[in-house]
């Protein structure tokens, strides 16, 4: 089910794919961390360099990160609907979201 207030339907999903996305590269990687010949000195991805340390995003960590988590647009619109009197509340709609969080949260 997606509400069609905040899709959060649509999100779990999403952010599903992300997670197993992301495990998968995590399992690439630590199958690819295996000792390799030695090779001439050059800071790796995540090593501290001069000081610091950097870390580098995959990349469907960077596009997670560039989403926004809602739609602005219709956040105003919303509120100016509630200001004017407007917005009609279902409880039907309501009481089906409040059941869908409670079985993901099961």
């Amino acid at each position: 089910m997606t509400d069609s207030i905040n899709n959060l339907g649509r999100r779990v999903q999403t952010e599903a794919a992300q997670r197993d996305a992301m495990a998968k590269a995590g399992a690439a990687k630590v199958a690819s961390d295996a000792p390799a010949p030695e090779a001439p000195a050059k800071p790796a991805s995540g090593a501290a360099v001069g000081g610091r340390d950097t870390v580098e995003l995959s990349n469907v960590a960077q596009k997670a990160m560039a989403e926004p988590d809602f739609d602005r647009a219709k956040v105003e619109a919303i509120k100016q609907a509630i200001k004017d009197g407007q917005y009609a509340i279902n409880p039907r709609k309501i009481a089906e979201s409040f059941y869908a969080v409670e079985r993901m949260i099961e």
